[in-house]
This record gives structure tokens, sequence and C-alpha cells, in this order.
């Protein structure tokens, strides 16, 4: 069986919402992925080229500091990382995230919301920053859907 954690980052609670939908129907751990530094409304602002977030975004080496970590990754082997969708992308924060463990042999799936754009490159950026794992295609839910949808969702990447 697998042994799953569902981490995720949300500004405005949306991606929070349908990651503790997700932690609650798998049966898993969740985990917050929370700045150091938490993000205003300004910040946020991605008509202004010189928010934090359109900084941040625009320097693929960025890496915003994280709060606190996982206790323990070891025991997991499905890991679901969610986001709301940035310039098409994971957030940068996400990028932390991810190099900031050992995840060799886990799959990692992405999942993210977004009022229109998908994925992206996501899956692709993910895989180059953590080469020892498997990182699966990931899926786009919006706040409302059902509970149907995520658990089917949740049963073909865990079989």
């Amino acid at each position: 069986m697998a042994q799953i954690l569902v981490a995720y980052f949300s500004c405005s609670g949306t991606t929070k919402k349908v990651a503790e939908k997700l932690a609650q129907l798998a049966g898993a751990d969740l985990f917050e992925i929370a700045p150091e530094v938490p993000y205003t409304k300004a910040d946020l602002n991605w008509m202004n080229k010189k928010s934090r977030s359109s900084v941040e975004m625009n320097d693929r080496s960025s890496r915003p500091a994280i709060a606190s970590r996982v206790d323990d990754i070891s025991g997991y082997t499905h890991i679901l990382v969610g986001f709301p969708v940035w310039w098409y992308r994971e957030p940068s924060i996400i990028d932390t995230f991810v190099e900031s463990y050992d995840l060799s042999g886990k799959t990692i799936i992405p999942f993210c919301t977004s009022g229109g754009s998908g994925l992206g490159d996501t899956s692709k950026n993910l895989q180059a920053l953590v080469p020892g794992a498997t990182v699966a295609e990931g899926m786009k839910f919006s706040s409302r859907t059902a509970d149907k949808a995520l658990k089917d969702w949740l049963e073909s990447i865990t079989g």
C-alpha cells in the first residue's frame, strides 16, 4: 500500500482546500509548504515586474526559504505536490521543497489549481530537480472539483 504525503503551497486558500480533500480521501499525511517570509498581497502582484513573485519567477535559480520541514520523508512512497500555477509552471518555492530532500525512489505527482492555465512544463521541471525520483504527469483542479473526481484520480495514480 502506498504511503502518501500531500504537500502543498497555497496563497489564496484554493490549493489548500484541494490538498486537504486529497489527503482526507487518500488517508494521507498533509504538509503545508509555507514560506519563511510570508507573501503579502503586493508580493503576489504579477502585474508588477518588481514584485517578489515576479522577481522569483524570472530567476530560475530563486529558492525562497521554507518555514519548516517534513520530519521524516523516508516512509513515503508517493508525494503529491500541490500549488497554484505561476507563469505556466510551479512557483519557485516548490523547487525549494523538492530539492530539500532525498526523493530517490519516490513517485512525485504534481497537482495545481488555476483559473485557466494547466501544469505547463512542471513535470519536466521537477524531474530535472529530482533525477532519482519518478515524476508523474499531474492534474489541474478547481476548488469545486467533486470528491469522486479526486478519489478516481488518486486511485489512478496510486494503484
